[in-house]
């Protein structure tokens, strides 16, 4: 294939239209095997084609390899869905769709590589630097070890970062992602979590070192910022901030609902048989109703922003902050739940004591997590009253010696820490 067809798309062998309708059987799927995957640690190979099948692999990759370029507002709602069935099986389906995009950032030869046949291709990445590179002839000695690399076991490629030659680790070295053949790596099974068992979250490990080609490389800053470039849509531009909280939020949505379902059909069951009980119960679900629901409007409507094409450090910091405190509302929504359905929810492998640690281990994610990103957001409103002479002169003195002046944080190295 020459570079006039790459970028025609002429000769791409990718499959037909993202069909919607097979994300009902995968939603099936992951239901029916929650409990199994809980217990193994691993999504079922059914599992895994059907998601594959449905979409999810494919929902970011550039249209040229006959990928979808889709929206982060349809990816909420699909991962989602599928949570409504398995966390587990929603976290790798949003991650496989998240690093599709990541890997539109690599040269169009590498992208070739990963989606001439296919755009159907699952991608894991370990995006927090490690291991070692070092220059060669054409391209790159890869080596080292990458943690907590979710859905390795199923994944087709890896992207891995690792920090440039001489410079140093985070933060404020330059770092690369390289793109490696699933084939080049070997699996330790390192992920015992107590919730969202089912993502294998293990260690990538490359003996090495592995020759990665100049055209499998690209700067990890850049996918992070999601600087435009040739070939490159709204979807591909996007700041990782603006839409990665909020899609690892979705699986928790899903597990949400699930929570909400279960433990209702069991109060009505209660309730029936126990008048005195009555109205705590349908207090409990009211409100555990309102915070799903109003996790739900908030991560839709940073969905949205996200799907707007804008780059404002502003809004990337109001999505963070939307999204940890969609994860605290789902949070709290699944704990009132768990705690009023008391032994009934606990001693086993049921659904409800599963949702309740799946979305408690979701909501632990760097990503997520409301004290960095109230800061960031913070940080950001705040400057704009920073310059602002005419304000600062309606305090008295001793006020104004005292406030603190805010500054923007170091981005890179917490950014590259928090993103999966």
């Amino acid at each position: 294939m020459n570079r006039r067809q790459i970028c025609t798309g002429q000769g791409a062998q990718g499959g037909a239209p993202r069909a919607r309708g097979q994300l009902a059987g995968a939603v099936a799927s992951a239901a029916a095997h929650a409990s199994a995957t809980d217990a193994t640690g691993r999504l079922s190979a059914e599992t895994v084609a059907l998601l594959t099948r449905a979409g999810f692999a494919r929902h970011f990759v550039p249209g040229v390899w006959h990928g979808t370029e889709g929206t982060f507002s349809d990816l909420l709602a699909e991962v989602a869905a599928v949570g409504e069935g398995c966390a587990s099986a929603a976290w790798c389906a949003a991650l496989w769709a998240t690093h599709g995009r990541y890997a539109a950032h690599l040269p169009l030869e590498g992208q070739l590589d990963l989606w001439g046949r296919s755009p159907d291709v699952r991608i894991a990445a370990g995006l927090r630097p490690s291991g070692s590179a070092a220059r060669c002839s054409g391209g790159w000695l890869l080596s080292g070890t990458w943690e907590c690399v979710s859905g390795v076991a199923d994944a087709d490629w890896l992207l891995l970062a690792a920090p440039e030659p001489d410079e140093p680790r985070l933060p404020g070295g330059r770092c690369r992602l390289f793109a490696v053949p699933a084939a080049e790596i070997h699996v330790r099974e390192t992920w015992r979590s107590t919730g969202m068992r089912g993502t294998g979250s293990h260690t990538a490990v490359l003996d090495g070192p592995v020759v990665v080609p100049d055209h499998r490389t690209c700067s990890l800053s850049d996918v992070l910022a999601g600087s435009p470039g040739p070939g490159r849509s709204r979807c591909h531009t996007a700041p990782a901030y603006l839409g990665t909280g909020l899609l690892l939020c979705a699986p928790a949505l899903g597990a949400a609902r699930h929570a909400l379902r279960e433990w209702t059909a069991w109060a009505a069951r209660r309730g029936a048989g126990r008048t005195s009980e009555r109205a705590t119960l349908q207090l409990t679900l009211a409100q555990s109703a309102d915070d799903i629901e109003a996790a739900e409007l908030l991560l839709g409507d940073a969905a949205l922003r996200a799907d707007s094409g804008t780059r404002a450090e502003r809004d990337v910091a109001r999505n963070r902050r939307v999204a940890a405190a969609a994860a605290q509302h789902l949070v709290t929504a699944v704990e009132r739940l768990f705690r009023a359905a008391g032994t009934h929810a606990c001693g086993g492998s049921g659904p409800l004591e599963r949702t309740w640690r799946d979305v408690h281990v979701l909501a632990a994610h760097q990503a997520v997590r409301r004290e960095t990103a109230a800061a960031l957001y913070a940080d950001s409103v705040f400057a704009d009253f920073e310059d602002r002479p005419e304000q600062a002169a309606e305090l008295p003195a001793a006020c104004s010696a005292a406030a603190p002046r805010f500054t923007a944080h170091s981005a890179p190295a917490e950014v590259v820490a928090g993103v999966h």
